[in-house]
């Protein structure tokens, strides 16, 4: 596919603080300018990790979605989804659902599963009042950051996501897996190393060990590639987390991480991780119409708290399936 090299219109803002942002001339068929322009937007997207284009004035899911299919070679389906989403179109849907006084801590989509997108596309159709941002942070710089001892188990053990569905809390299995038929949930997990055990009543538990550090598989850089701390019952705001443990238990809490090992996290990791995360965070607040990509190997993403309405869909490119999606003993090795 063609496109036309960065020219001098288009005007790249580099600030330390946050993504670089990309202001352009609202085009008169986004969907064209971005198919033409998909090339250069992916170089951006991979000398930066992240990156805003400003002034496309996108508005509508129909829109959005033909942007979106511009920029990619296809759109995936996700699967083993951790919080509903309304579908637009096949491969477009809207932010996770969640409360919007409580913020999403860093972490890579779906890094807990074999396939994992490549490429994160946002677009914002209604900003919020305040708040709200979609941050990134460099995982390769979070790598390094983090104390030595603390990356090296992770990197050696990787680690484990717990999940148990149920009724009220999170992605129901028909919006996790697809289907809800037992057989078939039972055939995907096999195909995707997830150990499952079905309770008594019915319901789902889940396992699965995966890596937390991985080479980018087009640099080879290390990134800490996982969601440890998102997915952690201590990044749960304190009420909610005593609330989910008074109602289902320590074992039965909707999601939780532990180490690769199976021993619990402490809050005094989770901190660690999180403020780890602050430290490094870059963040530009959302303006209607901004189209947003983001390396999702390279770069963490979290949404911040916010008020007012917003409205912001996503779509997933680019699936990558990790040569060392599982720790292994050589893992650590330098």
């Amino acid at each position: 596919m063609s496109s036309s090299p960065m020219a001098p219109p288009l005007d790249l803002d580099l600030r330390p603080d946050r993504p670089p942002v990309l202001h352009v001339e609202t085009p008169g068929d986004a969907p064209s300018w971005a198919t033409q322009y998909r090339d250069a937007l992916h170089a951006q997207v991979t000398e930066h990790g992240a990156l805003i284009v400003r002034g496309l004035a996108l508005r509508e899911p129909e829109q959005t979605g033909a942007v979106f299919q511009g920029l990619t070679s296809g759109l995936m389906t996700e699967r083993e989804a951790f919080a509903p989403r309304e579908t637009y179109r096949p491969g477009v849907y809207s932010s996770s659902t969640w409360p919007p006084n409580q913020p999403m801590c860093m972490h890579h989509e779906l890094s807990y599963t074999l396939e994992v997108p490549g490429l994160m596309l946002f677009a914002c159709l209604t900003a919020p009042e305040s708040g709200g941002a979609t941050a990134v942070a460099d995982a390769e710089q979070m790598l390094q950051a983090l104390p030595t001892a603390l990356s090296e188990r992770f990197e050696r053990e990787g680690w484990l996501l717990t999940r148990s569905y149920n009724d009220e809390i999170g992605a129901s299995l028909e919006e996790s897996f697809g289907t809800d038929d037992p057989t078939a949930i039972e055939r995907y997990c096999h195909a995707n190393d997830i150990e499952f055990t079905w309770q008594p009543d019915g319901s789902l538990h889940t396992r699965q060990r995966r890596s937390a550090v991985v080479r980018h598989p087009l640099t080879g850089r290390r990134c800490w590639f996982n969601q440890i701390a998102f997915l952690n019952e201590w990044t749960l705001a304190p009420e909610v987390r005593e609330y989910l443990v008074d109602v289902y238990g320590e074992d039965g809490l909707p999601f939780n991480t532990r180490f690769g090992d199976g021993s619990p996290i402490g809050e005094d990791v989770v901190q660690v991780l999180n403020s780890t995360y602050d430290a490094h965070t870059r963040r530009e607040p959302w303006q209607a119409g901004d189209l947003m990509l983001v390396d999702n190997i390279r770069t963490a993403h979290s949404r911040e708290a916010y008020t007012g309405e917003r409205r912001v869909l996503v779509a997933m490119a680019e699936p990558r399936r990790l040569a060392d999606s599982g720790p292994a003993p050589e893992a650590s090795r330098r």
